[in-house]
This record gives structure tokens, C-alpha cells and sequence, in this order.
């Protein structure tokens, strides 16, 4: 017997290895879901927006390099999808979207939530297709899963309400298979970017996530050239550690002083799988090297020497072997760099310290930026790392909640870190959870979240109860829109706008049936953190931490701090003025 659509599509799922499809149900996708619910493999995961299915199944691909699955049905449904979709393919992940449609006999004549889907994905999705015949299967389906997971990008098979449930006339298994290829540049372009880095006196690599793969051999390349290695946020992952003694942090503004000198003070820049956007943070110069997949993104940041496209680790291979062994290398900057970051470091460990403020310092300096003694958020983080285990995959919201992950937060052992940090979109930390913790419910999943990008997506606190997923939230409730404040207030102005009227999140979640702790003092933070790894199911750890913590950039500005000094007049003289705005 021929199979419809929706059962095709089921079973070709289950083939892929897909085993969670994330989504809100619908009209048009009842035949899909009920091809879903008799697939033994493959489970439905109803969620109650699909901006948080499309996450889920982003956080998935991420972590499994495999594809991710998500679905929104007519209209609004698969409109909701576009924000976690746009997160899909700024991180280049592969996931497949499956959005529903009116019939087919009705598209075109602005039907009931009729949207022209093909427009509405067209910047997003590395393919899209809407399906008018089951004659187009299982062709159509193979070409958008290939797309997804060659092209690494999202591609998005519309379905409309009418052809789900019809049977293919020539129905045959669906072929999926995709074998990645290796590049690497011509040797002769290699030797060039060995010649100049032979001469170079001072190398500083900047390593991204492009190199993970590729981790020994960037270690011995760092050694070669006797480098310090500057990583990007996704880079963490991989290349912290104490086993790797040339790494010195991140740059950029969650960055420290160590990076953003051994940029500064190096002659050459080696550029490793990364397409780190911030211009301002590349020095001027400079010789610039820059290995890459995609030769769209050599020399689009900053200008390059000699730009390398192919595979980081097979590129290194060919260039370590170019270099030879040589002479040994001056350490002075890599030595240099190192030292800094290590006095940076025990700097920001004294600062983490829960007792920090009932020192003398530290009462000095919380009598003017914590007068009302909230807990330091850097003293959560570090409380964090240094309770979670060695493989806990952690994921955070785009703004301060990152900050403090990046600064205190180490990505040891086997751990996996998960973020908007493309996209740059709030309320990512706990759909991004809640797709990790699918994966693997006995791996620990800690979410990072910002009290505002919590409560954006506020009701999927109930899928993670439903499911009894055992993840932990930690939630940074500083009552502000943190990272806006600090924009604010670097520009000069007061903040304004930034304030969150909070409920008590530890109460809400106890009211949807999820282990709620709420941390006040300073005293509390460790037993509390471990009450909460250690307690099953899914947990919400509410922290109120102070919401005028700055976290100075790498190399501040006389005009940042002019700016910090005006803003917080202007906000001293308004709150006398109105009494109640503050």
C-alpha cells in the first residue's frame, strides 16, 4: 500500500535520526502529528510557542550535528517560527521547518490566515518549497534536508492542509545521504601565509568556533609561533582549560584587558574559523592572516595579508609542516599576555567572592554601585562553575547573562555552551534548554537566563513541566533590562525604559509545579545553587542580583567612563525630581 504524505514524511524522520519535533499543533498539521504519534522513534513535543519549538530544535542541531525538526501550522503558527529560525541560521546549523498551508485549492485568494510562505522564509531559509503534488515526494523532501545539512542552514517544506493526508502514486524510501568534503587551500597559498609568519616578531591568534574540531593541532601551531590565543565566545567551547596554556580569554566588550593588548600589541593576526564582526576591535596595522570555509567571509571584517579558504585543521596541518621546525621562537608576548590575564583573572575571583563586599574594599565600593547589598552576579556565575558538573551543557540569553557566563564561567571537561551569540535575540537560554535537555535527560542542562528574556517566553516554563525535563534555571533578576542599561549609560544617558516589574519568578514556577528557590543574600548563594543542582526535575533558581553591576569592557574609554559619570548624575538629579520613576 502507497503512503500519504504525512506518513512519509514521518517515516523519513525517523530515518534521519530525528527523534523529537518540536511545535504548537494545528489544522493543517493534524495528519503530520498523527503520522508523529505512530512513529515509535520519533516524539512530538507540544510547546506553547513556536518561536520556542524553533529554538529547541536549533539547540539540538547544535549540539548533535544533526538535523533539527520544528513545525508551526497556518499563519500565525508558522510565522511565530521565524525568530528561532533566523537563530538557526546565523549560528549555521541545519534544521528543517515544516510550515503549514491553507488548501491548496485556496491559496492565492487571501484565505483565512493565508500567508505566502515562500516569501515570508525567503531571507532565512537556504531552501524553501511549497509542496502542490505527492507526486513531488519524496524528491522535494530529500532536496530540503540536503540543503539544510550541506548548505548548514534552515530549509523550510511548506504543507498545505489538503495534501497531507493524500497518497504518493510512485512511492519509494527517501535517500538522504551526504557525504561532507574536506578542503584546504593550494600549498603554495599556504607557503605564503608561512613566509609571513616567519618574519612576524609578535603572532596573536584569534580562535573561533570553526576551529574546534581542529583543537591539537592549533594548540601545536600556538606553540610554534609561541602565541597567545584570543577566543571568540564560541571558541570557549573546546579551548579553555588549564590544559591549554596559550589561551588568554575573549576580547571585544565581554572581553578583558589580556586579549584586547595581545591583539594590540601583536604585529600579526592569524585569523582560525572565525568572522568575528566587531571592526573596532581589530587594531590597525596589522599583517593579517585569515583561514575560513567560506570565502565570503575572508577580509570582510578587517583587511588580510593572505586569506586561507579550506578546513582549519587540515590547513594548520599543511602549514605547521610549511613552518618546519625552525629556530625556537622569542615567548616574550605570549609570556606577557598570559601573565596579564592570570593577575585579570585572580582579580575578578577576589570580585566573585561572596564576601567580597564585607571587606574594606569591598564595603567602599558597595556603598556607592550596591547600596542595597543584592548578590554580585558574579558571584553567582563563579558559584555556578564551580558546582556544575564537568559536562553540563550550559546555555545563556543574549546581554548581561552572557557577560557574566563568559567571564566566569569555564568551559572545561566536556562542556557544551549554547547562545544566540549570531542572532543576538532574548529569551534563547530556555528553549535552547529545553531542546539539550530532550537530547539527553541524565546530561546536566543549566540555562543562564535574563529576567527579561525569561519572562518573553514565560508560558514554556510549562513544557519543561510537562516533560519533567530536570533542567536548572538560573535566573539573574536584576529587575533591568542590564545590558541596555549599560548602553544607556555608556552614550551618557539615564536609564530609562529598563525597568522590569518582576514577579517572584521562584513563586511563579512553584505555581506551575516546578521547584522554586529565590536568593536574597549573599550568605545563601552556595547552598542554595547546590539545593537546586541537586534536587530532580526542573528547577528555578531566582537570584536577585545588583542591578548596577558594570562589567567594564576590555579597554574602557575615557569617553565610556564620561559617559557612566553623566548618566549617573542625570539619574541621581531625576529620581529627586520624580520620586516615584525610579
Amino acid at each position: 500500500m502507497t503512503r500519504t504524505v504525512a506518513r512519509l514524511i514521518g517515516d523519513a524522520l525517523s530515518e534521519l535520526g530525528v527523534r523529537q519535533v518540536f511545535g504548537v499543533v494545528g489544522d493543517a498539521l493534524n495528519p503530520l502529528t498523527e503520522a508523529i504519534r505512530t512513529t515509535e522513534d520519533v516524539e512530538w513535543v507540544g510547546c506553547r510557542h513556536e518561536e520556542t519549538a524553533a529554538f529547541a530544535a536549533s539547540a539540538q542541531s547544535q549540539l548533535s550535528g544533526n538535523l533539527g525538526v520544528c513545525m508551526g501550522t497556518v499563519g500565525p503558527g508558522s510565522i511565530h517560527l521565524l525568530n528561532g529560525l533566523y537563530d538557526a541560521a546565523k549560528s549555521r546549523t541545519p534544521v528543517l521547518a515544516i510550515a503549514g498551508q491553507v488548501p491548496l485549492t485556496d491559496m492565492g485568494s487571501d484565505y483565512f490566515q493565508e500567508v505566502d510562505n515562500d516569501a515570508l522564509f525567503s531571507d532565512v531559509a537556504v531552501f524553501r518549497a511549497t509542496i502542490s503534488s505527492p507526486d513531488q515526494l519524496p524528491q522535494l523532501l530529500e532536496t530540503a534536508v540536503r540543503n539544510a545539512l550541506g548548505r548548514k542552514g534552515v530549509a523550510v517544506l511548506t504543507v498545505p492542509g489538503d495534501i497531507s493526508d493524500r497518497q504518493l502514486s510512485a512511492d519509494r524510501k527517501a535517500r538522504f545521504s551526504l557525504s561532507p568534503g574536506v578542503t584546504r587551500p593550494e600549498e603554495s597559498a599556504v607557503q605564503s601565509a608561512a613566509d609571513l609568519l616567519r618574519r612576524a616578531e609578535r603572532v596573536t591568534l584569534l580562535v573561533g568556533q570553526g576551529a574546534r574540531a581542529a583543537r591539537e593541532d592549533v594548540l601545536a601551531l600556538a606553540d610554534r609561533l609561541a602565541a597567545p590565543m584570543v577566543l571568540t565566545l564560541k571558541a570557549k567551547e573546546g579551548f579553555e582549560g588549564d590544559n591549554n596554556p596559550f589561551q588568554v580569554g575573549q576580547t571585544g566588550l565581554i572581553g578583558n584587558p589580556a586579549a584586547a593588548s595581545a591583539m594590540q600589541e601583536a604585529d600579526t593576526l592569524l585569523l582560525l574559523g572565525t568572522d568575528f564582526p566587531y571592526r573596532e576591535w581589530y587594531p590597525e596595522g596589522r599583517t593579517v592572516i585569515q583561514v575560513d570555509t567560506e570565502p565570503t567571509h575572508i577580509g570582510r571584517r578587517v583587511p588580510v595579508e593572505a586569506g586561507l579558504v579550506g578546513d582549519v585543521g587540515a590547513t594548520v596541518r599543511v602549514l605547521l609542516r610549511c613552518l618546519g621546525s625552525g629556530e625556537a621562537r622569542d615567548r616574550k608576548h605570549l609570556d606577557h599576555a598570559r601573565e596579564r590575564f592570570e593577575s585579570w583573572r585572580d582579580g575578578q575571583a577576589r570580585l566573585a567572592d561572596p564576601k567580597h563586599d564585607k571587606g574594606a574594599v569591598g564595603r567602599i565600593r558597595s556603598a556607592l554601585d550596591n547600596p542595597e547589598h543584592g548578590i554580585r552576579p558574579e558571584a553567582l556565575a563563579a558559584t555556578v562553575d564551580r558546582v556544575a558538573a564537568d559536562n553540563a551543557v550550559f546555555t545563556s540569553d543574549t546581554g548581561m547573562a552572557t557577560v557574566w557566563l563568559s567571564r566566569f564561567v569555564e568551559m572545561r571537561g566536556a562542556r557544551r555552551l549554547l547562545g544566540s551569540y549570531n542572532l543576538g535575540s532574548m529569551a534563547n537560554a530556555m528553549p535552547h534548554a529545553l531542546g539539550a535537555q530532550y537530547l539527553d535527560r541524565q546530561r546536566q542542562v543549566i540555562a543562564f537566563c535574563g529576567d527579561g528574556g525569561l519572562s518573553m517566553l514565560l508560558g514554556d516554563l510549562m513544557t519543561l513541566k510537562t516533560s519533567n525535563l530536570p533542567v536548572k534555571l538560573v535566573v539573574f533578576d536584576n529587575r533591568r533590562l542590564g545590558m541596555v542599561k549599560l548602553e544607556q549609560e555608556q552614550a551618557g544617558l539615564p536609564e530609562y525604559g529598563t525597568l522590569l516589574d518582576n514577579p517572584d519568578f521562584a513563586a511563579v514556577a512553584t505555581a506551575m509545579g516546578i521547584t522554586g528557590i529565590r536568593v536574597t543574600d549573599p550568605a545563601d548563594l552556595e547552598e542554595s545553587v547546590r539545593r537546586a543542582f541537586s534536587t530532580p526535575g526542573p528547577v528555578l533558581l531566582d537570584v536577585l542580583t545588583n542591578p548596577d553591576e558594570i562589567a567594564l569592557p576590555a579597554k574602557p574609554t575615557v569617553g565610556q567612563g564620561w559617559g557612566f559619570a553623566v548618566a549617573k548624575v542625570k539619574e541621581v538629579v531625576r529620581s529627586h525630581r520624580e520620586p516615584d520613576s525610579h
